[in-house]
């Protein structure tokens, strides 16, 4: 059997960093070689890792790859081949396509998709609506990641918004639910507000979208989420935390022992409310990107672990379909091939150690999923794992993004970091230059 040497790595895992050396035999981690231990047989091919660090490979809890439906925006093919050039290794895709995730077939076509184009691991969450509760009992916990919950419109109109289809949501599966918070009510009380100030243009401008998708919005959706989740005594996970009020609804318990977690995304912990002048509809989002007093709070909790999860909230759109204001622009952007290394850019501003971005990225999503043997660099585990080299300066320019929209809100951003290679169950999908895009992924699958 073929093994393969990494040699003489910084290896970043379980909050601590040591250099060392790791051997890849059969798709999985045979040997990890710190501390002094020694390698138990030679290796058939070396890679000389001096002076870059080996982490797990990044668990992307939300992903939307567009497919099936919307592909000329984004495909799972182009958009896998994204996240293997930024050190992505699993990803989580949601159910706003065309036909959206909400019936057993559209969720077998789903994964069926999934298998034959993911160049990186996967999974899909299955959508809720306001009628479909009843097909919870037959998905199969141990291959679908969770229940997806719009708790506010977003894009792909899957708004749930009647109190009795909530109850019966939250207190029909054990599966984890992912939501969606904003009200859809202050939304609209926000959006005639801000209409009437700018009756002389055509749209609203996009400086005003934290104002319409306002921190009230946010909090009142989220704390009704943790009211249903505490009464049916049900797991939710609320995605994309954007303000410091919500923060109030979190605990810093252990992720073992919580109930109720979070995540953030990159787009909240690296953006704030004077880049839209900047940027403008580029980073325009769903919930808005919103003040620098907010980012900040957003980056203690991450430190703090009242957040427990960073993602992407990958979600591409043709620039075409990006312009306008806050009423016609659409709202998202592709983060996953610049994730890691927007995040490493941080510890280089002193924000996050290297081990918290890797305890957030990589550890916290495959405990609080329960992914059998990943997101973590131990023997016996699979081999998703990331090679990256610190002190390399590049550029992000067009010719170098990868998801098919062909844009980035990072356009001529500089990194010091750079992904020199990523690994797939042991195989190399990614040489720093090119992606194979041959490989395919396995499923996740969940304790």
């Amino acid at each position: 059997m073929k093994r393969t040497l990494i040699h003489n790595a910084f290896i970043v895992n379980e909050g601590q960093c040591k250099q060392g050396s790791l051997v890849i035999e059969n798709g999985r981690i045979a040997e990890v070689l710190t501390d002094g231990k020694p390698l138990s047989a030679p290796c058939d091919t070396t890679v000389d890792a001096t002076g870059c660090y080996l982490l797990p490979g990044i668990i992307d809890d939300h992903v939307h790859f567009r497919d099936p439906g919307l592909t000329h925006k984004a495909d799972i093919l182009t958009e896998s081949r994204a996240a293997a050039a930024g050190g992505v290794t699993s990803i989580m895709d949601m159910p706003n396509t065309n036909p959206q995730t909400t019936t057993l077939q559209a969720l077998a076509e789903k994964q069926e998709l999934l298998a034959e184009k993911c160049i990186v691991n996967h999974a899909c969450y299955f959508g809720a609506t306001n009628d479909n509760y009843t097909d919870f009992a037959s998905l199969d916990p141990h291959r679908v990641c969770g229940v997806k919950l719009f708790m506010g419109s977003s894009t792909g109109n899957m708004l749930v918004d009647r109190v009795e289809s909530l109850q019966r949501i939250f207190g029909g599966t054990d599966l984890l639910i992912a939501t969606h918070c904003e009200d859809t009510s202050i939304i609209q009380q926000n959006a005639e507000k801000y209409g009437k100030r700018f009756t002389k243009r055509a749209d609203i401008p996009v400086m005003k979208h934290s104002a319409i998708r306002s921190v009230g919005a946010c909090y009142a959706s989220s704390h009704l989420a943790t009211e249903l989740a505490k009464e049916a005594g049900a797991r939710l996970h609320i995605l994309h935390i954007s303000t410091d009020r919500e923060l109030t609804l979190l605990s810093q318990l252990p992720l073992s022992e919580k109930k109720i977690t979070a995540e953030v995304c990159i787009a909240h912990l690296i953006f704030c409310q004077p880049d839209y002048r900047r940027l403008g509809t580029r980073i325009k989002c769903n919930p808005a990107v919103k003040k620098v007093t907010h980012m900040h709070a957003l980056q203690n909790a991450v430190n703090n672990d009242l957040i427990d999860v960073i993602a992407t909230d990958h979600a591409p759109h043709l620039l075409a379909e990006k312009e306008g204001g806050c009423l016609t622009a659409m709202s998202g952007m592709p983060m996953i091939q610049f994730s890691l290394v927007s995040m490493l850019d941080l510890v280089d501003q002193g924000v996050f150690t290297i081990e918290k971005v890797v305890q957030k990225m990589c550890h916290a999503p495959a405990d609080l999923f329960a992914i059998n043997n990943r997101g973590y660099i131990r023997e016996g585990y699979h081999a998703d794992l990331v090679l990256v080299r610190p002190q390399s300066p590049w550029t992000v320019t067009t010719d170098c993004i990868l998801s098919k929209c062909g844009w980035s809100p990072l356009e001529g951003k500089s990194f010091n970091w750079k992904v020199e290679k990523t690994y797939v169950n042991g195989r190399e999908v990614y040489d720093g230059s090119q992606v194979d895009e041959a490989y395919r992924g396995d499923a996740l699958r969940f304790r």
